[in-house]
Formats: C-alpha cells, sequence, structure tokens
C-alpha cells in the first residue's frame, strides 16, 4: 500500500463524515418543520380544497350526502346578490380609509420614535402593545368608550361643549369608529416596520441632501420616502389583504349594522354560512372574496414595478 493511499484515507474518511453529518442536519430540519407542515395540511390545505369542491354544491343540511352537485349556479346567483356586493363595497369602503390612514399615522410616529429622544423604547413599547392584545377584548374596551350614554368620549366632548356622537349606532360614524379603532389597534406593528425602513437609509444621504441646503421637509419628501419604498409596498399589500378580511370588530361591535352599514364581506360570508346554514353559497362566496384579494394584489404589483421602470429610465 503506497504512501499516497494511506494519505488519502483520512481525507476520505472526513468526506463521508462531512456528508453524513450534513445529511443527518437535513432530516433533523425536517423533523423540526414537521409539525407545521402537519398543521398547514390539515387547518389549511384540505379546508381550502374542501371549500371550492363544496362551492359547486348546495349544502344547506348537517349531512353531506344531501349536498346535491349544482355546478355554477351559486357563483351564477352570487352576481346577481346585492347584499354580498353591498357587503364587498363596505369592504372596500373600509380598505380605502383605513390602509392610507394607518399607513400615513404609523409613519408619523415612526419618524418620531426614530429620533434620539429620552424614553423612546417605553414609548415603542407603549404603542406596539394593542398589536399583542386579543382583537375581543380590544373591541369591548372600546364598544365601552364609545357608548353615547356613559362612553367616557361622548363625556369628554360634552365636557368641550361639543356634540355629542352615536359612534356605532350612526350609520354614517360607525364605519369611521371601526377604522379608527383597527387603526389603533396595527399602529405599533405598522411602526414597527416603518423603523426597520428608517433605520436601513444610510446617514450620509441626509448630510448629502443637508449639504445641498435641504430642509427637514426637503430631505422628507426627497430622501425618506423614496427609500421607504419597499417598506411602503409590503405594508400597502398586507394592509389591503388584511382590510378584506375584517371580521372581528364589526362582529363585537356592530353586527354588521346598523342598516348594514358595517356589514363586510368576510361578516356577511359569517352569517351566510353559520347563521342560515347556506354553506355551498358561503364557500362560493369566499372564492370570490380571494379573487377580489388576489386581483388587487396583482394589481399593485404591477403598479410597483411600473414605478420602478420609470425611475430607472
Amino acid at each position: 500500500m503506497t504512501n499516497a493511499t494511506l494519505a488519502a484515507r483520512p481525507q476520505a474518511l472526513r468526506s463521508f463524515w462531512r456528508r453524513f453529518w450534513s445529511r443527518s442536519n437535513e432530516k433533523i430540519g425536517y423533523l423540526f418543520i414537521l409539525p407545521s407542515l402537519i398543521h398547514i395540511i390539515v387547518f389549511l390545505f384540505i379546508p381550502l380544497i374542501f371549500s371550492f369542491f363544496l362551492s359547486f354544491r348546495d349544502w344547506t343540511k348537517p349531512n353531506f350526502s344531501d349536498a346535491p352537485y349544482v355546478g355554477l349556479e351559486n357563483y351564477e346567483f352570487l352576481m346577481e346578490d346585492s347584499r354580498f356586493w353591498q357587503a364587498m363595497s363596505n369592504s372596500g369602503y373600509y380598505t380605502l380609509l383605513a390602509v392610507p390612514l394607518g399607513m400615513a399615522i404609523s409613519l408619523g410616529v415612526a419618524v418620531v420614535m426614530n429620533q434620539k429622544l429620552r424614553g423612546v423604547y417605553f414609548f415603542r413599547t407603549l404603542f406596539f402593545m394593542p398589536v399583542v392584545s386579543s382583537w375581543v377584548a380590544v373591541s369591548i374596551i372600546w364598544l365601552t368608550l364609545l357608548d353615547p350614554n356613559v362612553g367616557i368620549v361622548n363625556y369628554i366632548l360634552g365636557g368641550l361643549g361639543l356634540p355629542q356622537i352615536n359612534w356605532l349606532g350612526d350609520p354614517r360614524s360607525a364605519m369611521p369608529s371601526i377604522v379608527l379603532i383597527t387603526i389603533w389597534k396595527g399602529l405599533g406593528f405598522n411602526m414597527v416596520i416603518w423603523l426597520a425602513g428608517l433605520q436601513a437609509i444610510p446617514q450620509e444621504l441626509y448630510e448629502a441632501a443637508a449639504i445641498d441646503g435641504a430642509n427637514r421637509w426637503q430631505k422628507f419628501w426627497r430622501v425618506t420616502l423614496p427609500l421607504l419604498a419597499p417598506t411602503s409596498f409590503f405594508l400597502a399589500v398586507t394592509g389591503v389583504i388584511g382590510s378584506f378580511q375584517v371580521f372581528t370588530p364589526v362582529y363585537v361591535l356592530t353586527k354588521g349594522g346598523p342598516l348594514e352599514s358595517t356589514n363586510t364581506a368576510v361578516y356577511h360570508i359569517y352569517r351566510r354560512a353559520f347563521q342560515e346554514f347556506d354553506f355551498g353559497y358561503a364557500a362560493a362566496q369566499s372564492w370570490i372574496l380571494f379573487a377580489v384579494i388576489f386581483i388587487a394584489t396583482i394589481i399593485q404589483v404591477v403598479y410597483v414595478r411600473r414605478r420602478r421602470e420609470e425611475i430607472q429610465f
């Protein structure tokens, strides 16, 4: 046996053990993600496929064997269902109010929280606390605060000599009230995302802008906002998706009222499925809602890509 062969053995042994441990770690990694994978399959993919299958059937009885196949009848009836499209319109109105206002207010808070101020970490935590709070608990608290008779908000308005408002009982103010509660609830999350974007901007750019004579507003408009475009895109897309799926505050605060002014799409689907027990038609509505959200997301993606191409050219 030659010296070259003897010298090659340790190298081959090390290579074998390296491959063995890498494969072993890969298997361990799959074991770690297995519980989440099972959860996703059982509670996401299987219900998703079943709801699509169900949307072509007329299932109004507990026994699934009594769910005859009706083809596209659910979708055809849905196209002429004014109640559903009114709920979709309410969801669109809610989205148009909640997403831009929420982004603008949280950006303002993030800009302030990005400064070197005393106690800034305490205030960041304070703003983030509603995010980790239960939506049901938050809704109940606001239901008490906005009570037209004993609520503290109307008490303060009366003390200031301002007219008191039936916040959740008036069709004109019910949806804006839910929007304000939603903005307050999600302010901390948006603030953290904005802060991540703000802290990723190089300080040298602000120094260069200052040398060119830019004031604070010009720095914000010409430097900060353009460099926050990826963050803005992320918050806009997730905000639109979340807004079209709003349910809990509507369920707890208004039950879709008054006069159906807060009857959003998801709450309407919930009532159709679990109060009227028309599961097949509710499944068809949920897939139309998915299509609307998907199209809205695609429009945003295409718009952002075109804007980037225009900037590059």
